[in-house]
């Protein structure tokens, strides 16, 4: 069967990234794992078969997996690299050293699954059957280590079938969550289930209270951002950042980061230490540049236009927004207006957004309704909350209508931002093709 065929059938199944709201860590209802493993266990359990280093965290996760990928793959392994969501093709998900699964090997893959489907005493989810096609994959391909990345906070995610080497977080913030008093712990407490008794695991910067969370797992060890490594210096560089690490093993000074943001030096450092924990030694300096200057991040700071500037991000949380905010005014400078096109998914505290969103310094929100099933948080909805906290805002309900008319308004001196839901950013690509005369130019 062809790949439509083949896809046709994967949707046929129930998509929580479309349709689940108002999950939250200690209200998890309707999330197990005995699916997965029962689905995992038909297929031979795959994950067994191959070393994993195992990702969550409330942001930085998809980047500290693309950097330890890097970092493995300047090693000299072969390595399978699983992330969600998608930007526009289900391809990008399922990544052998950095490339994309072809569409045949994605089509025979699921029709594998859909072969085994029948003798299942339960249907299984949208992203389990893909989390099983990449671990399936990536037994066959076969690759030398899988890096898996989370889909929703850790213990109950399809994902944490996997028995990981390393498991990393990269930091505890309001997001799947009620803020109910405790969230922090409860969030944490989700995402400690990861570890396992062999694990290494490894902390991003969080409060001293939260590791506790952690260590209570009993992992065989554990290394913590500001304890144990750290970010030594950081600085904005041509393309990116100049960074100094020390580690959990040995210093790596110099190191040139091709990312934009202070929080991507933080997350560089994160990813050192799990590959450090996974090699259990210090890693060579030049393969640790190497490493880490192959990454390219799509919908992270990304550049894809100068005159005038258009910058994608998936900030989707008010942490990520701030740490946007911090991020333009650090390395961004335009001397024109800033319009920032803005959509959510349901289930965000729009107030909590829009107040982040200020740091963001916008002249005008166009807010708009992210294509995502029943999940899109209505436009009208944004741009009242923005109103609410004193921004300039207006309701455009098309993704790819306010992305159009925020980028055929804008100036040279100009700067466009789409930020908020990952889902914002295909149409905004497809839009920003549309109205340009030419290529995008490339960030560097």
């Amino acid at each position: 069967m062809g790949i439509v065929d083949s896809l046709s059938w994967l949707d046929s199944h129930l998509d929580h990234e479309s349709s689940s709201i108002g999950i939250a860590a200690g209200a998890v209802d309707g999330l197990e794992l005995s699916t997965m493993q029962e689905l995992i266990g038909l297929l031979g359990d795959p994950h067994l078969d191959v070393p994993t280093i195992h990702v969550t965290g409330t942001n930085g996760k998809g980047s500290v997996t693309a950097l330890i990928s890097g970092l493995l793959q300047a090693h000299g392994l072969s390595v399978g690299t699983y992330t969600s969501p998608h930007l526009e093709r289900i391809n990008e998900r399922l990544r052998w050293d950095g490339e994309p699964i072809d569409d045949q090997t994605l089509s025979e893959v699921l029709d594998g699954l859909r072969a085994i489907e029948p003798l299942m005493s339960v249907r299984p989810s949208w992203f389990e059957l893909v989390t099983a096609a990449a671990l399936r994959w990536f037994a066959e391909a076969p690759v030398d280590i899988a890096v898996v990345e989370v889909g929703l906070l850790g213990r109950y995610d399809a994902t944490n079938v996997v028995d990981s080497k390393v498991a990393v977080v990269t930091g505890i913030g309001g997001d799947h969550t009620d803020f109910a008093p405790g969230w922090e712990l409860a969030i944490a407490g989700e995402k400690a289930g990861i570890i396992g008794p062999d694990s290494a695991a490894v902390l991003g910067r969080m409060a001293p209270e939260l590791r506790a969370v952690f260590a209570a797992e009993g992992p065989a060890s554990l290394a913590a951002e500001d304890v144990d490594f750290e970010v030594l210096a950081t600085e904005a560089a041509v393309g990116g950042r100049l960074i100094d690490i020390g580690g959990i093993h040995a210093r790596y000074d110099e190191i040139f980061l091709p990312l934009h943001g202070r929080v991507q030096a933080h997350n560089a450092a994160v990813a050192v230490a799990a590959v450090e924990s996974f090699f259990g030694r210090a890693l060579e300096a030049d393969l640790v540049r190497d490493g880490l200057a192959m990454v390219r991040l799509e919908g992270r700071v990304e550049v894809v236009s100068h005159q005038p500037l258009i910058i994608l991000d998936g900030a989707h949380n008010p942490d990520a927004l701030r740490a946007l905010g911090r991020t333009l005014d650090d390395e961004f400078s335009t001397v024109g207006s800033r319009t920032v096109v803005f959509g959510l998914l349901a289930g965000r505290d729009p107030d909590a957004a829009a107040d982040a969103l200020r740091s963001l310094r916008p002249d005008l929100v166009l807010c708009t309704t992210a294509d995502a099933g029943d999940r899109g948080l209505p436009a009208e909805v944004l741009e009242a909350a923005c109103e609410r906290v004193g921004l300039s805002a207006e309701a455009v309900v098309a993704p790819a209508e306010a992305v159009a008319r925020a980028v055929g308004h804008a100036h040279e001196e100009d700067m466009v931002v789409v930020t908020g839901s990952f889902r914002l950013l295909a149409p905004a690509r497809a839009a920003i093709a549309a109205a340009s005369p030419g290529p995008a130019h490339d960030a560097d």
